[in-house]
């Protein structure tokens, strides 16, 4: 965000405007000094503005950038302060998409009638207070794979589901962990970073992602990587490609270790497959599941539902939404 302080002459009115803003804003708020003269640019950026510049062409250019511009009214009365404000300057303030407060502080020869008469001090608090109201934006921030795991337990294949896993299958392998309908974030935020996990010497996602699916198809049948993807190779298998058929299934008996690994920990209600290839239920989901009933004692075979993403590519979007309304 920015925010252009404008100010002439002495530039007192916009030095105790500056100050009280770098008070009461956090530090990515970018202040701008922009003064009519030198004298009032210099005075504002002593309060500690982030930048500044001097003169008419200036104020024009930093009016077009600003989101918030903060002035004496006087800004907009051409021939004010000494004739320091030009028509120019005027205008462009004047015409800004920005959000203009303007402090009621009249030039010789203009009164407006019934307004409270404030002195500049409570003006300027006044001016401070308005602008924390006006950009009060509440904010949530959550990694995608989080959000994909929430919106499918609100609104998904999890739904009503107290504790479940959402694996995401892609260029990598990503989890969520949910348990009594609450997201675990772990002590550092990295719980549910499943894809490092040590898969029979490997990490998970090297045995067992789309990417490493694709090298290895890629490489047995000496193609560049970037002629293939998930769905060419799913097609070839239907069709019994014999290459495809085998780290197909390399593939699967990979990603059945890692779950079982993850519900002997966890023992979740139900696991979630998302990403790309996961659109591929039909094919994959019965030898999933055999693949797991091999690597899974019968008990947590039998309570553990293995479930494909419902809301695809809707469910990161989802999930911030439930993540932010819990939160604020």
């Amino acid at each position: 965000m920015i925010i252009a302080v404008i100010d002439g002459m002495g530039g007192g009115i916009g030095a105790q405007i500056v100050s009280s803003l770098r008070e009461e804003l956090p530090t990515y708020v970018e202040i701008y000094a922009v003064g009519t003269n030198s004298i009032a640019t210099s005075s504002m950026m002593k309060a500690h503005a982030n930048k500044g510049a001097t003169g008419e062409n200036a104020i024009v250019v930093s009016a077009k950038k600003a989101n918030i511009i903060v002035a004496p009214i006087s800004v907009i009365i051409p021939n004010s302060m000494m004739g320091e404000v030009t028509c120019n300057i005027s205008e462009a303030i004047a015409d800004s998409e920005a959000l203009k407060i303007l402090l009621p502080i009249m030039p010789e020869n203009v009164e407006l009638v019934g307004l409270e008469g404030k002195p500049l001090a409570l003006l300027v608090k006044d001016s401070v207070n308005l602008i924390k109201k006006e950009f009060n934006i509440k904010c949530e921030v959550e990694n995608d794979v989080n959000c994909a795991g929430l919106g499918e337990m609100w609104l998904g294949a999890g739904r009503g589901a107290t504790s479940s896993i959402c694996l995401t299958i892609g260029t990598g392998i990503g989890g969520c962990i949910i348990i009594n309908n609450k997201l675990i974030n772990g002590f550092s935020n990295s719980a549910g970073e499943v894809g490092y996990m040590n898969v029979n010497g490997s990490s998970f996602q090297e045995l067992a992602s789309t990417s490493s699916l694709i090298k290895k198809v890629a490489k047995i049948k000496n193609l560049n990587e970037n002629d293939l993807n998930g769905k060419i190779i799913f097609d070839l298998a239907k069709n019994n490609d014999e290459d495809c058929l085998k780290e197909l299934d390399n593939m699967i008996k990979s990603l059945a270790v890692g779950i079982a690994n993850i519900c002997y920990v966890i023992n979740p209600e139900v696991v979630i497959l998302g990403g790309g290839i996961m659109a591929q239920e039909k094919f994959l989901k019965p030898k999933i599941d055999k693949a797991l009933k091999e690597v899974l004692i019968e008990r947590v075979y039998k309570n553990t539902n293995i479930e494909f993403a419902k809301r695809q590519n809707d469910a990161g979007m989802l999930g911030a939404l439930y993540n932010f309304l819990n939160k604020i």
